[in-house]
């Protein structure tokens, strides 16, 4: 097990920087995601730690040790890819022993870790198959054995998920977390999922073109969004965003309707409110002209617009809610959970 240290990381393509001036430090044992839209560094960025991309310029320090010149064979980290990348021609038990044999390894010592792994992992009865013979949850499962009996100081999980389909996926997030606790290996997690991202990691590094938007526990993140993008991001459905008017005991909608919060901050702003913030009241100043209602089982999604305007308003309802297209639902929203931002630095307010 180990620390990893990221100091000033920047990465380069030519004259066009994809990370910039990268920093965090992740304690030993913990898992942490990173997560953000596509084309925001997340792979550079763990392709960059794993020593399968060059540093432009910034450390990386896994332990106590700084592996910016090191091979990646010398790194001592295991990872999951996304793909699998499993030898269609060997065994899972050759797979799985592979990486041990190649670093000469004893034969019985190979055969102890892969049948210690295959048991963990619940793969016993497959060990004489071909990755043909499996399905896509025994190959991810076979893959992450193949990282087990490395017992590296690091474990780098590449969106190992996205070609599983959702309940499947929603089985090996359980799994994976389970399994990373047992092991108690620093991992790394890459994902564009930000329920995956929510439901695996100790701590969540959001990435936004290159850069570390917000580094945080999920409750943190979701809580206490420090930006607009992460308010976004983090949270399913979508936070809602209205313009309003601040003084420093009100913020005055778009459409003229007040509601109560207090600031250190007069003038313009945008309002976040989460669609399961949203109370009904009939007497609430939030009052949304309904477009649709999505039934989602155990709660609704009411669909629609801010009266008076074309602002998208999304509202979760617990229970079976039906309504008329045109029809209006009134809400209120606890000052707490009224989040505001400076809409030029998108930055938090208060």
């Amino acid at each position: 097990m180990a620390t990893i240290k990221l100091e000033d990381l920047v990465k380069a393509y030519d004259n066009v920087e994809v990370l910039h001036n990268l920093n965090g430090n992740i304690q030993d044992g913990e898992f942490v995601v990173v997560v953000g839209p596509s084309g925001c560094g997340k792979s550079t960025l763990l392709r960059m730690i794993a020593g399968l991309e060059k540093i432009t310029s910034g450390k990386i320090s896994i332990g106590d040790k700084i592996v910016n010149d090191l091979e990646p064979a010398d790194r001592d980290i295991a990872m999951v890819f996304q793909n699998y990348a499993l030898y269609p021609h060997m065994s899972v038990r050759q797979n799985m022993g592979y990486g041990l044999k190649i670093r000469k390894i004893d034969k019985q010592e190979i055969e102890r870790r892969v049948l210690e792994a295959a048991e963990i992992l619940g793969i016993s009865e497959y060990l004489d198959r071909k990755p043909r013979q499996l399905s896509g949850g025994q190959r991810q499962r076979v893959a992450m054995g193949r990282a087990i009996v490395r017992d590296p100081q690091v474990f780098l999980f590449d969106e190992p998920l996205s070609n599983l389909d959702a309940k499947l996926r929603v089985q090996m997030r359980l799994e994976i977390r389970k399994l990373q606790k047992s092991l108690n290996v620093t991992s790394i997690y890459v994902t564009h999922d930000q329920v995956e991202a929510m439901t695996l990691g100790d701590r969540l590094m959001v990435l936004n073109g290159g850069v570390v938007e917000q580094f945080g526990t999920p409750i943190e993140l979701y809580d206490n969004p420090e930006t607009i993008f992460v308010a976004g991001f983090i949270g399913s459905p979508s936070m809602n965003f209205i313009p309003v008017e601040c003084t420093e005991k009100s913020v005055s909608l778009c459409n003229g309707k007040k509601i109560k919060k207090s600031l250190k901050y007069s003038g313009k702003a945008l309002m976040g409110i989460r669609p399961e913030h949203l109370e009904e009241d009939k007497k609430g100043n939030i009052r949304i002209v309904v477009q649709m209602v999505e039934q989602l089982g155990s709660n609704s999604l009411l669909h629609g617009t801010l009266e008076d305007t074309d602002i998208d308003i999304v509202a979760s309802l617990s229970g079976h809610v039906t309504a008329e297209a045109g029809s209006i639902f009134s809400f209120n929203v606890q000052e707490t959970n009224i989040h505001v931002f400076n809409p030029e630095t998108e930055k938090r307010l208060g």
